[in-house]
C-alpha cells in the first residue's frame, strides 16, 4: 500500500499562498492542523488536511468568519466545493427589512434586525452583505435630497451598539492589535466591524476610534507595543500617507502596519504598508500577525 503523501507546514503555506504563522494560528485557534504523525518528526499535513484548509480559505475570501469557515471545513467531505450550508440567510431580504425599519425610525426593530444579521451571518458577512449596503443606500439618498440624516444616525448607533455587544476575549488575553481612524476621519463603523469580527474569532484589540492625530497614535504605539496597527480612512481628505511615518519610524515598529478604507491612494503608500482590500483580508492579515 502506498504511503500517504506528507507535507511540511512550509510546503503547505507555499501551496496556499499564506504565511506559516497563519497556518499555526488556524491550527491553534480552529483545530485546522496536520493530522499525520511520524515518530520522531513534526506532524505533517496530508492531502485531506490541505483540501480542508483550501475550503476554509475559500470561505474566508467569501466573507465567512474564520471560526465559522473552519467549523464548516472540518465537517465537510473532502470533495466539498466549500459552499456553506443552505439557509445562511437571504441578504437582500434582510437588507430590505432593515431599511424599512430604519425609515420608520423604529429603533427596537432596527436593533433587532442588526443583531439577527450578525448572529446568523457572522460580523463580516453581515456588514458586507446587509448593514453596509443599507447605510450606503441611505447615504446616497441623503446626497441627492439632503434628507435622512436622522435615519443614518439611528442605524449607525444601532450597528455600533450591536458590534460593541459582541463578546470580547477574556481580559487576560493581551490586546496586540491597535485599530484607529486616520486624523480627522469620523467614519469609524467599518473599524468597529473589524474589531467585532476579530473579537468573534477570539482576538483582542485596542480601539482608538475616530479622529486620531498622528501624535496620539504614536503615543499609543509607544505605550502599548502592538504587533499590528490598522488605520482607517473613508475619505480622500483624511488619507494623507504622511501620517503613517509616525508608525513606520516608531522605535518599536509593529510587525504589521496596514491601512483600510477607500480614502487611501494605494499608489502613494510608503513601503512596508499593507492595504487589505476587504474586511476579510484585514481580519486574516491581523490575525496572522498575532498568531
Amino acid at each position: 500500500m502506498t504511503a500517504a503523501a506528507a507535507y511540511s507546514a512550509g510546503a503547505v503555506a507555499r501551496r496556499l499562498g499564506v504565511a506559516v504563522t497563519t497556518l499555526r494560528t488556524w491550527h491553534q485557534r480552529y483545530g485546522m492542523g496536520p493530522s499525520l504523525h511520524e515518530p520522531g518528526h513534526h506532524r505533517r499535513y496530508t492531502e485531506q488536511d490541505i483540501e480542508r484548509l483550501e475550503v476554509m480559505q475559500r470561505l474566508i475570501v467569501q466573507g465567512v468568519a474564520p471560526h465559522e469557515a473552519a467549523r464548516w471545513a472540518l465537517r465537510a467531505p473532502a470533495s466539498s466545493s466549500g459552499s456553506p450550508p443552505s439557509g445562511s440567510g437571504d441578504f437582500a431580504a434582510a437588507a430590505r427589512g432593515l431599511h424599512r425599519a430604519a425609515l420608520r425610525l423604529d429603533a427596537p426593530a432596527v436593533r433587532q434586525r442588526v443583531a439577527a444579521a450578525v448572529h446568523d451571518l457572522g460580523v463580516v458577512v453581515a456588514w458586507d452583505q446587509v448593514l453596509r449596503p443599507v447605510l450606503a443606500a441611505i447615504g446616497e439618498r441623503h446626497s441627492v435630497t439632503g434628507a435622512l440624516v436622522e435615519v443614518e444616525h439611528l442605524v449607525s448607533g444601532c450597528v455600533s451598539a450591536v458590534f460593541g455587544a459582541v463578546p470580547r476575549p477574556d481580559p487576560t488575553v493581551p490586546a496586540r492589535i491597535l485599530l484607529a481612524c486616520a486624523d480627522e476621519e469620523q467614519h469609524s463603523l467599518p473599524l468597529e466591524a473589524l474589531g467585532a469580527g476579530l473579537a468573534a474569532s477570539g482576538v483582542a484589540t485596542r480601539m482608538l476610534g475616530a479622529r486620531v492625530p498622528p501624535t496620539a497614535l504614536a503615543t499609543a504605539i509607544r505605550r502599548t507595543g502592538p504587533a499590528a496597527v490598522l488605520i482607517w480612512s473613508q475619505l480622500r481628505t483624511t488619507g494623507d500617507p504622511a501620517q503613517l511615518s509616525v508608525v513606520l519610524t516608531a522605535p518599536w515598529r509593529p510587525l504589521v502596519v496596514a491601512v483600510g478604507g477607500p480614502g487611501w491612494d494605494l499608489t502613494d503608500l510608503p513601503e512596508g504598508v499593507s492595504a487589505p482590500s476587504s474586511l476579510t483580508e484585514a481580519l486574516v492579515l491581523l490575525t496572522s500577525a498575532v498568531g
